[in-house]
């Protein structure tokens, strides 16, 4: 079995090409250690600090220099599109009110399955479908998928989070270490 605990570079500064990949649904990628089967159909164990979600495009690298990179796996949605964008930024605003995970689109909003919040957008006049897509939500103002990812390089900024003027590993939730480093052994 395979084993990461860090994350690769991105591909676009010229590192190792991936050689298999992770498909998991956001449920799955938001656990910080689990064992899981690649696309391959090989076994890889994997631990990162608590609080750590994987995030399409990811790459992982194992202890064996192996670089693993990580697929939303397409899943049960709810989309929203609405008539304007003010219509569209109103719903994103009730959905954030309620802490929902959400992946913002240029003309649509998507989260999971919610018969609750799907009722109260198309009181606000939304249009709210069920779609089978990756899911793949922001990761909030604070949290680690607010800087630039890989390819978000692209979306004109470049933003590298620092603690005392030096560069931190953006997956690293920040307040230090929970508990000893796993070892393989643990998964059972």
């Amino acid at each position: 079995m395979l084993f990461a605990e860090s994350f690769a570079s991105s591909l676009a500064a010229g590192e190792t090409p991936a050689s298999d990949r992770l498909v998991l649904p956001y449920d799955a990628r938001r656990k910080s250690r689990q064992r899981v089967l690649l696309a391959s159909g090989e076994e890889l164990g994997y631990v990162f600090p608590a609080g750590t979600v994987l995030r399409h495009g990811d790459r992982l690298l194992t202890g064996n220099g192996r670089v693993i990179e990580v697929e939303a796996a397409p899943e049960a949605l709810l989309e929203v599109r609405a008539l304007d964008a003010f219509q569209l930024i109103r719903a994103a605003y009730h959905l954030g009110n309620r802490h929902v995970p959400v992946q913002l689109g240029e003309e649509f909003l998507r989260f999971q399955p919610d018969h609750v919040l799907a009722e109260m957008l198309v009181g606000l006049g939304c249009d709210v479908s069920e779609v089978e897509a990756p899911f793949d939500p922001e990761g909030g103002a604070y949290g680690a998928a607010a800087h630039a990812h890989g390819e978000a390089a692209g979306r004109g900024h470049d933003y590298r989070p620092t603690k005392g003027g030096r560069v931190v590993d953006p997956h690293d939730p920040g307040h230090g270490p929970h508990r000893s480093p796993a070892k393989i052994h643990e998964f059972k």
